[in-house]
């Protein structure tokens, strides 16, 4: 019973949460605990002070929670349990609502795997929750808990928006050097080893660029209309944060073409590789067929067999079977030449 309570909790208190940070104008992020989160929920927030609450939904008790202690609309409720899960950024009612899709936070950096998080933002607060760990939520908390401060809930979700694309250019660099070495090996060495690699990469990176890509139409729409408590600097920040995540985007594009291309040039070789041999097995066979074939016959058990009683006739059957070798290995040539 004790281990099953301590797997429940485990990255989150008893009420879920995960953690929590109380910002103020003179100050950086403070560690807020529940408790201490739900008594400055209740009471009015002082002029430019805001929080910032991090819940795993993977813990039962987190929206229970977060309904019993936070005035949150029951659209982000129906928003954690609606089932597309495009990275996007929405307005609604006046406040933000976004999706974001991260790679999970795994020691070996396993870029296959995609965990999702649920992001509300108003004037006094940000909320973030999750069923799996994120490695730009991981980086966020890294920079408050090191000093960094912020003027806005806003602010915390462009730095969020900033961190995420960040550790994707991190995925491009490092695919980018691994697809340098199966090039440099391909042009030195047997590339068949390198195929299934390229592909599983390809794949990765593909997916990557689908979940992670942010929605065009719903940053346009929040950046045309954004809500009036955003502060002046924020949008622009925001139109930033949107130009670097396309640039990274842009990058992850060009690796996915270039990755391409190195498989279609792999495909090439190992086509040629296997035409060559299939005309050398070819050549074998044509070069082979009249003595074959001659033998067949001289191996009848049959009367009449030429050439038997004349004394010179074992080198005119060598000198016939080596010119009917020498017209077929002749055809094939040409054949091959005409292609």
């Amino acid at each position: 019973m004790k281990t099953e309570t301590t797997l429940q909790s485990y990255g989150a208190d008893t009420a879920g949460m995960i953690c929590g940070f109380r910002f103020t104008p003179a100050a950086a992020g403070e560690t807020l605990d529940a408790d201490t989160a739900a008594s400055l929920t209740d009471s009015a927030a002082q002029p430019g002070e805001f929080l910032w609450l991090h819940f795993n939904l993977a813990h039962a008790a987190s929206e229970r929670w977060m309904r019993a202690h936070l005035n949150l609309p029951e659209t982000f409720y129906e928003f954690l349990r609606e089932g597309s899960h495009s990275t996007r950024i929405e307005q609604q009612e006046g406040t933000l609502r976004a999706v974001v899709n991260d790679v999970m936070f795994t020691l070996d950096l396993e870029t296959s795997e995609i965990a999702t998080m649920w992001v509300y933002v108003d004037r006094t607060m940000m909320v973030t929750a999750r069923a799996k760990p994120l490695r730009s939520i991981d980086t966020l908390r890294e920079s408050v808990r090191h000093g960094e401060r912020f003027r806005s809930p806003a602010e915390l979700l462009i730095h969020l928006l900033r961190d995420q694309a960040d550790l994707m250019m991190q995925i491009v660099r490092r695919a980018s050097v691994d697809v340098d070495r199966i090039e440099d090996r391909f042009l030195s060495e047997r590339p068949t080893a390198n195929r299934a690699q390229l592909g599983a990469m390809r794949r990765t990176l593909t997916r990557l660029q689908r979940m992670l890509a942010p929605e065009p139409g719903s940053i346009f729409r929040l950046l045309a209309r954004p809500p009036a408590w955003l502060l002046p600097e924020d949008p622009q920040e925001l139109r930033e944060s949107t130009e670097e995540f396309s640039v990274v985007l842009s990058d992850l594009a060009g690796l996915v073409e270039r990755i391409r291309l190195l498989q279609e040039e792999i495909t090439s070789r190992l086509d040629e590789q296997n035409n060559r041999t299939l005309f050398t097995l070819t050549l074998v066979t044509v070069i082979a067929l009249p003595i074959n074939i001659v033998a067949g016959f001289f191996g009848m058990n049959v009367g009449g067999v030429p050439f038997a009683e004349n004394k010179h006739g074992f080198w005119l059957m060598v000198v016939l079977v080596a010119g009917f070798t020498a017209l077929a290995g002749w055809w094939a040539f040409r054949r091959r030449g005409d292609r």
